[in-house]
């Protein structure tokens, strides 16, 4: 094969990051064991149990019930089918933020729910009034984000908490690529924080696991045993995740990642990454390009079509918002002298148009 992977050294915009070297040896350690049958593969799903564990103590869960999924979208996906299950309404509803991630609307197609996207406020963050009077008497599910993927923002958790909790719905927090950068905040965004139910996190982000990783997590076993259905032919004898049969990469790379790095080295990380945030931001103010100030290590930025296309062509891995900014995401592979060396990209591209 004559293939080759993608270089990390100009990609900008991707939440996905080189895995941790302890990470990417178990991940090929554990390749052919199966998590979905974990009577046949028992030391794969003791390896899930660690990695679950050490997820709850991240996200502040005392007793912990999950798994490790194949990304955020499944994880997403399961937090409605659960909140589904226990639904009264015959036409149940998701309330969620614009910024929800686009798995939601996946979701909603899939399962038949209805999915009600409610405006952000000024500072792209849920508005919790606008929450609350999209709620009703058929409503299952309320969705927060802790770390939108377009800009970075932390929801309001514990006052959306309340608004699920009057509305006597079920409350999800997504903190897919958020949730490795939190611990290290002020933010209340967690189970400990708020009524949480379910929480997406995922190690194959910013927690440097290899891809398939994400992380589902329910604050009780009870939602896990709404979601099983029973596996007669496996010496498993039931299965609560969405998918079957899975790699034990993704589930032995995710232990290795986290056991390598929580809690020390991903302080570090996060640390690294928003000084990067800072230091990016301010750099393209001074230039006179409108920035979103960074909340998380991500910024967000206007950039003509023209120096858009310049960084493209100069082999950037860059993309926009939904709204137009370009963003960048400071993951682990994202160096100062990457950005300085993309800063000059834009000082060439902005000479050359006669800026």
């Amino acid at each position: 094969m004559d293939a080759s992977p993608q270089e990390f050294d100009r990609v900008l915009s991707s939440m996905c990051t080189r895995p941790h070297p302890e990470a990417r040896a178990a991940a090929e350690r554990f390749l052919a064991d199966n998590p979905g049958d974990p009577a046949t593969y028992p030391a794969i799903a003791d390896l899930e149990d660690r990695a679950v564990d050490t997820l709850a103590e991240v996200t502040g869960l005392d007793d912990p019930a999950g798994y490790v999924a194949s990304g955020g979208t499944e994880a997403n996906i399961q937090a409605v089918r659960a909140a589904r299950e226990v639904a009264e309404s015959d036409t149940p509803n998701v309330v969620a933020p614009e910024s929800a991630h686009f798995s939601f609307n996946k979701a909603a197609d899939l399962l038949g729910v209805e999915l009600r996207l409610v405006p952000v406020d000024d500072d792209y963050r849920a508005d919790v009034d606008a929450v609350g009077a999209a709620v009703d008497d058929d409503t299952a599910l309320v969705v927060g984000v802790a770390g939108t993927t377009e800009f970075g923002r932390v929801d309001p958790i514990p006052e959306l908490g309340l608004v699920a909790d009057e509305a006597d719905a079920c409350f999800h927090v997504d903190a897919a690529w958020g949730g490795f950068h939190l611990p290290f905040t002020d933010h209340d965004w967690h189970f400990g924080h708020a009524p949480v139910d379910t929480l997406t996190i995922d190690p194959h982000k910013v927690g440097r696991a290899p891809i398939p990783a994400g992380g589902f997590l329910a604050r009780d076993a009870d939602t896990l045993d709404r979601l099983a259905v029973e596996t007669p032919y496996l010496e498993s004898t039931a299965q609560a995740t969405l998918t079957g049969t899975r790699s034990g990469a993704g589930v032995a790379g995710a232990a290795a990642a986290l056991d390598a790095q929580w809690s020390a080295e991903y302080e570090a990380n996060h640390e690294r990454a928003s000084g990067n945030a800072a230091y990016l931001a301010d750099e393209l103010t001074d230039r006179g390009y409108d920035v979103v100030d960074p909340e998380l290590p991500l910024v967000a930025f206007s950039l003509p079509e023209a120096e858009f296309e310049a960084a493209r062509d100069a082999g950037w891995r860059l993309s926009r918002t939904g709204s137009g900014e370009a963003r960048i995401v400071c993951m682990p592979h994202v160096t100062r002298e990457m950005l300085r060396t993309f800063l000059e990209t834009l000082d060439a591209a902005r000479v050359g148009a006669g800026v």
